[in-house]
């Protein structure tokens, strides 16, 4: 272990009452959408928080000197002023739009809340980078054109591969609709099981062969292109009858459920949990700066898919080593086309930069050698199925036996907090907990985005979490466990939403909420406030560059929306360089910096 406990003028807080930013002031400015996030987790954590700083988020006492944290949508002069031109410049639109043909705005304010967690991130880093002994960072910037391009990393790094996508991205995908009017998701990670559950519709046999890959992929594409036959096979049966046939076949169902049901359920609770374990070893070395705060701590990573290495990248960007867990034969996912330089695209995304080991967790000889290099670590994070760990003795329990300093973290569904939860991916917890329905504006059906939208934002929480944790480790001598889910992720989503909803007023956007407008040669996005003058202006026969020009002389806000990904290297209205990695692969810029 690197870490240092002793090195800073930090006050340490009683174990029975310390939370991560017990004693800590903040003075919290800034635009107040992009802000929202940060006052709410910070106080949760602890600090004694007051929304009326001059511009900027300042935290400090405590024995820490003040941290500051800049916030802004992006680059003065950029034309990104709002949560609309974020998604419009970043490709969010471009990506969520996939499934319906067109680009289409998030109906919630997406990037304000990754930039929110983002920048508590920052501060969290800042504070730990000084308990540690290292210079005092003083400043951490973050904009949400940053948190855009990081949110959409995979996609891009798709579109500067040297190879197509698997599937080729057409308009198409879930929910599926009963003969009664249910709207369902469907999820299943095996190909038997989604044959047995067509198979028991009575879907023709072609149908659903064709439809495997679409839905397979639709994690990687942001659309499911698969064949009208299936839609029409599920109109033809009720929805007890379709429970029945996922029930039988090991496929998975969900309704949709509205803003208002999960309203009525919201238990309030934090977005992740930090609970303190027993007394740590003495602190050695430590080698934090002022931009690499994480700098000498190892970060021991069981993660597949997004949210867990996501979660891990980001402590790696932070200075930490990061070394992979991964199966006999390594991790599948690396040959996930399309690929550049023979390595899966959207794989560099996430763990460019990190090590890996070869261990099979089912052998027991591997679980040792697994438990040897945790005696070394700082921070163990898994996604792993719930209950997994505790059937391999890998749980927090068995692993701060060997290593009392831990930070054990586990990034999961939901947080068992929902008594009659389904599988805990992204699409069956946006269908859970009423994303669908606040994606989308009023007059058109809840559709959860094929956008990955919560497994990319509960990453974020998981990082957050872990820098929550290491910093009450920090303070406290003791390791700890954390856990952070897909489900927190969502209500951190979605509270602006929620808190309409329990008050008995309609938490949808108005129709046409985020539609851009068509232009002879592309796409504009007007921003919030312009939106309804801009769509008096008919711009349907100019060309884009004409078409802001109009808008913009009659003093309205508005840019051109990114419709291809690969153009995003050259886009001046970018506050950060996207580079390319050893493999050639597009590498967006980190989302915050240090001064």
């Amino acid at each position: 272990m690197a870490s240092s406990a002793t090195a800073h003028t930090a006050v340490r807080r009683p174990l029975d009452t310390a939370r991560p930013l017990d004693a800590l002031r903040c003075d919290i400015g800034g635009p107040e959408a992009l802000t929202r996030v940060v006052s709410d987790h910070l106080r949760r954590l602890g600090a004694t928080a007051r929304d009326d700083g001059p511009g900027a988020i300042t935290i400090g006492g405590g024995g820490f000197e003040p941290v500051t944290a800049r916030t802004a949508w992006g680059s003065a002069g950029s034309g990104i002023e709002d949560e609309a031109t974020a998604q419009a410049v970043t490709g969010v639109m471009a990506v969520h739009g996939r499934r319906h043909g067109s680009p289409r705005g998030l109906g919630v304010d997406y990037l304000a809340t990754a930039t929110g967690v983002l920048t508590v991130q920052g501060l969290l880093a800042g504070l730990i980078g000084q308990a540690r002994g290292g210079s005092p960072a003083r400043v951490c910037t973050t904009t949400a054109d940053r948190a855009g391009l990081l949110t959409v990393s995979q996609y891009l790094a798709a579109a500067g591969a040297d190879e197509p996508e698997a599937v080729e991205p057409a308009p198409g995908g879930p929910p599926f609709i009963s003969a009664d009017g249910v709207l369902f998701e469907a999820e299943t990670l095996d190909p038997g099981a989604w044959a047995a559950f067509w198979r028991a519709l009575e879907a023709p046999a072609d149908a659903i062969r064709a439809g495997w890959r679409p839905f397979q992929f639709r994690y990687a594409t942001a659309c499911a292109p698969f064949p009208v036959d299936l839609h029409d096979v599920t109109r033809r049966h009720t929805w007890a009858r379709i429970r029945q046939a996922a029930a039988l076949s090991g496929a998975e169902v969900c309704r949709l459920r509205t803003l208002a049901e999960r309203a009525g359920e919201d238990d309030g609770a934090d977005p992740w949990t930090l609970r303190a374990l027993g007394p740590g070893h003495p602190a050695t070395t430590t080698a934090a700066t002022a931009d690499r705060p994480l700098a000498g701590l190892t970060v021991l990573e069981a993660g597949r898919r997004i949210q867990a290495p996501l979660a891990a990248h980001l402590l790696g960007l932070l200075g930490a080593r990061v070394i992979r867990v991964e199966p006999p034969g390594g991790d599948p996912l690396r040959g996930m086309p399309p690929a550049c330089d023979g390595i899966s695209a959207r794989w560099l995304a996430l763990n460019r930069g990190k090590e890996a080991v070869e261990i099979d967790i089912k052998a027991p000889g591997d679980r040792g050698r697994l438990r040897e290099l945790v005696a070394e670590a700082d921070v163990f994070v898994h996604n792993w199925a719930p209950g997994k760990a505790a059937e391999l003795e890998l749980d927090a329990e068995h692993l701060t036996a060997v290593n009392p300093s831990l930070v054990y973290a586990y990034t999961g569904g939901w947080a068992d907090r929902l008594d009659d939860a389904p599988m805990g991916t992204d699409f069956m917890v946006q269908a859970r907990t009423g994303v669908g329905e606040a994606v989308h504006p009023a007059g058109e059906p809840p559709v959860p985005s094929l956008m990955t939208l919560l497994d990319v934002l509960g990453g974020l929480h998981g990082t957050e979490a872990v820098l929550a944790g290491l910093l009450l480790r920090e303070r406290t001598g003791h390791g700890v466990r954390v856990d952070s889910s897909l489900l927190g992720a969502a209500d951190t989503l979605l509270a602006p939403a929620l808190r309409q909803a329990a008050a008995g007023t309609d938490p949808r956007r108005p129709a046409g909420f985020r539609h851009p407008l068509r232009t002879s040669d592309g796409w504009i996005a007007p921003s919030d406030t312009s939106a309804a003058a801009a769509a008096a202006d008919d711009v349907s026969g100019m060309c884009t560059e004409d078409a802001l020009d109009q808008l913009r002389g009659h003093g309205l806000t508005a840019t051109a929306v990114t419709t291809d990904l690969s153009a995003l290297h050259h886009d001046p209205r970018l506050s950060g360089e996207i580079s390319r990695d050893a493999h050639g692969a597009p590498a967006v810029p980190d989302p915050w910096s240090f001064a």
